[in-house]
């Protein structure tokens, strides 16, 4: 049975690379987001806020290219180690939704 790895965070887009390409031909763009919000934890309410670096693929490397950074956006995706050298977690965007009004 395969193992749940989803993930969704709502954020501002704080950085954005240049569109590039796989050798495969594969459009990708890394970016990072920003969230803060209020959460509730064991009865009590914790402001959390962090940033995360993602990267997207074909069609949402090219909604993403076309963004500006400040936009609001939702990232649903799952995480993956950053490279074989580097467990630092990346979150793989595979569905990105625009905030109205950016």
């Amino acid at each position: 049975m395969a193992q749940a790895n989803r993930v969704t965070v709502a954020g501002r887009l704080i950085e954005l690379d240049a569109l590039r390409h796989t050798p495969a031909g594969v459009p990708m763009l890394k970016f990072r987001l920003q969230h803060d919000s209020v959460q509730t934890e064991a009865g009590g309410e914790r402001k959390v806020s962090f940033e995360i670096a993602a990267v997207a693929f074909e069609r949402e490397a090219k909604l993403l290219a076309a963004a500006k950074l400040g936009s609001r956006v939702k990232v649903n995706g799952f995480l993956a180690a950053r490279s074989r050298s580097s467990r630092t977690p990346l979150l793989h965007a595979t569905q990105i939704e625009f905030a109205e009004g950016d």
